[in-house]
């Protein structure tokens, strides 16, 4: 199988492309996020004119949210089917679409150009998507002295992943600004949710982690210190953005369970798997307990996962650097227990049954050195309970590091045979 070669491009486009990547961190205002963007990749590319189409999720419809060459309000007012569109057929399909000439395709919109008093005659365009999910769609519009190449589709797909979750970001700080107002005084947890929340959402930056190798062969000195920030911050913003999401629906029952009989080991190594990148960051030395033999849960693994991953995550961010951190799984009284051990700051006896309320922090969260939310465990416990397990916490007391434990159903039932 022959490997196609990398497109290739040129070191200023590579500085922009990190430049960009700092000017989508440096604010949550949607406005300003939107037109920084598309000038960007208007000059990136070398085009005409830029625009992004956002989904409205109530109408089923996408919108101009923003162009180069034309009032966004106006440009609002304007519909796009999901069907029969260009734009619709890229965010449909999650595909990019290049043309050279739009007119030789039925799916051109005509009539926004006649609206807007422009021209279209090439097009590339990229879907906008945090993971499967979709956000809207990057366009660029009339390629300057000729037709769009792979180094083209490249960075603007770069700059697609970016925006979406840039934009996610500042959608969600908007709600809860709003949110924000509604709220009495009385109201503590949802006060401090949102002050963490600010705090948290104004550092992570959204940027492609698939892209970070190639970004690293293409920028030197300190841009390339710039890249590793971005990546860190990037992979946080993954993780608050899937938490806060998995905390809604469990507040609104929302959730759907497809129980199943599943190995633990299964379930433990898959978790492992999505954090060992932060494991070996932190120079933990991560150990598995784990029998030859399979310990059958009846669970839902899809469900069940997440809820092992934010007590991994929770293990490795409250150990120093260094630290060991023990993943272990055996059959006790009929139930399967499982284990997240570690070395870390531990717990103070008051503050264990604290750990799984949500947005419980122990330090102030202007003043804090852990990140998070304080929602990883709140989560891993609804998740559990939902699923018929049981969770706690055990702890000699500060400095001696902290077990997280939870007792699950064995296969063929849904409930515990056995109280710990």
């Amino acid at each position: 199988m022959i490997t196609p070669p990398k497109p290739v491009i040129t070191p200023r486009q590579a500085e922009k492309l990190v430049e960009m990547s700092a000017t989508l961190n440096s604010t949550l205002n949607l406005d300003e996020l939107l037109r920084a963007l598309i000038h960007t990749a208007a000059e990136m590319l070398d085009c005409e004119a830029a625009s992004i189409l956002l989904y409205d999720e109530q109408r089923q419809r996408l919108f101009f949210a923003a162009s180069t060459e034309s009032d966004p309000k106006k440009l609002s007012q304007i519909p796009v089917p999901l069907d029969g569109s260009l734009a619709g057929t890229i965010f449909r399909e999650a595909k990019t679409i290049s043309l050279e000439d739009v007119h030789a395709d039925p799916r051109h919109c005509a009539g926004v150009d006649e609206q807007i008093n422009f021209q279209t005659r090439s097009l590339l365009g990229v879907p906008m998507n945090i993971k499967e999910k979709g956000v809207g769609v990057l366009e660029a519009i009339n390629k300057r002295g000729g037709a769009f190449t792979p180094a083209d589709e490249f960075l603007l797909n770069a700059l697609a992943s970016s925006a979406a979750v840039a934009i996610q970001n500042a959608r969600l700080v908007r709600a809860l600004q709003k949110a924000n107002k509604e709220m009495t005084e009385t109201d503590r947890l949802k006060s401090n949710f949102l002050a963490l929340a600010s705090h948290e959402l104004r550092t992570p930056l959204g940027i492609i982690i698939g892209y970070a190798s190639f970004l690293q062969e293409q920028t030197y000195g300190e841009a390339a210190e710039n890249v590793e920030k971005v990546l860190a911050a990037a992979s946080q913003m993954r993780s608050i953005l899937e938490s806060m999401n998995s905390l809604q629906l469990l507040q609104a029952k929302g959730i759907t369970f497809k129980p199943r009989v599943v190995p633990v080991q299964q379930i433990l190594r898959a978790a492992y798997e999505e954090m060992r990148g932060i494991a070996a960051e932190m120079r933990h030395s991560v150990m598995m307990e784990l029998p030859p033999q399979s310990l059958l849960v009846t669970a839902d693994p899809d469900k069940l996962t997440p809820a092992f991953i934010n007590i991994i995550n929770n293990a490795i961010r409250f150990t120093p650097p260094g630290g060991e951190i023990t993943i272990g799984a055996v059959q006790r009284g009929g139930n399967i227990l499982t284990w997240v051990k570690d070395n870390g700051m531990g717990i103070a006896p008051e503050n264990l049954a604290k750990i799984f309320d949500e947005f419980y922090q122990v330090e102030p969260h202007n003043t804090r050195r852990f990140g998070g939310l304080g929602i990883g465990l709140t989560i891993a416990k609804g998740l559990v309970e939902s699923q018929g397990g049981r969770i706690w916490a055990e702890s000699p007391g500060l400095g001696q590091g902290t077990i997280l434990r939870v007792l699950l159903p064995p296969a063929g039932t849904s409930t515990l045979t056995l109280e710990r």
